[in-house]
């Protein structure tokens, strides 16, 4: 399988809070924003591996900031790194400001999809080559971040972790 780069694969939805959107204190609820970012990871795999893909995990999210009623939102995801038959895709969500047009980051995610046949069964994704600083950090961080999911799950011996080992010696 041919490398492919993150921005191959990289899926900008941009939308408005709307007022059936939010909670009691108008802001958006915190649902209807992990809805929004499943559904631009999900393109996100999808153009990546080309192949159905579906939602594996919701590795870690981040609410740092309200999204207030009226705010323009913009959900940007793309694949961070891949394994053999899964995609670690990074979600940046970000306000725009309404009267200076600045884009404010507001939150961020990190979900795990994997590509399946029509069956269901699992299929291999092409790896992932990144190129900026950026796309390197979190390419690096996403075999860590594995590594301690598998740990945790009990499928890895903590022992084998080696890039988590690596963090805490020298």
């Amino acid at each position: 399988m041919q490398n492919k780069f993150p921005s191959d694969s990289v899926t900008v939805l941009t939308d408005l809070v709307l007022p059936g959107e939010t909670n009691p204190l108008n802001n958006l609820f915190g649902g209807e924003l992990l809805a929004r970012m499943d559904r631009a990871a999900s393109i996100t795999a999808r153009r990546h591996s080309r192949r159905i893909c579906v939602t594996a995990s919701v590795n870690h999210v981040a609410f740092n900031k309200s999204i207030p009623l009226g705010s323009v939102v913009t959900v940007e995801a793309k694949v961070s790194r891949t394994f053999s038959t899964s995609m670690e895709i990074y979600i940046d969500v970000w306000i725009e400001d309404r009267e200076s047009g600045i884009k404010v980051k507001a939150n961020e995610g990190i979900y795990t999809f994997v590509a399946v046949d029509e069956m269901g069964t699992p299929m291999p994704v092409p790896p992932i080559e990144p190129q900026t600083d950026l796309e390197k950090q979190r390419f690096d961080a996403a075999l860590r971040r594995k590594q301690l999911s598998l740990v945790l799950a009990g499928k890895m011996k903590p022992s084998e972790a080696t890039e988590l080992k690596a963090l805490f010696t020298t």
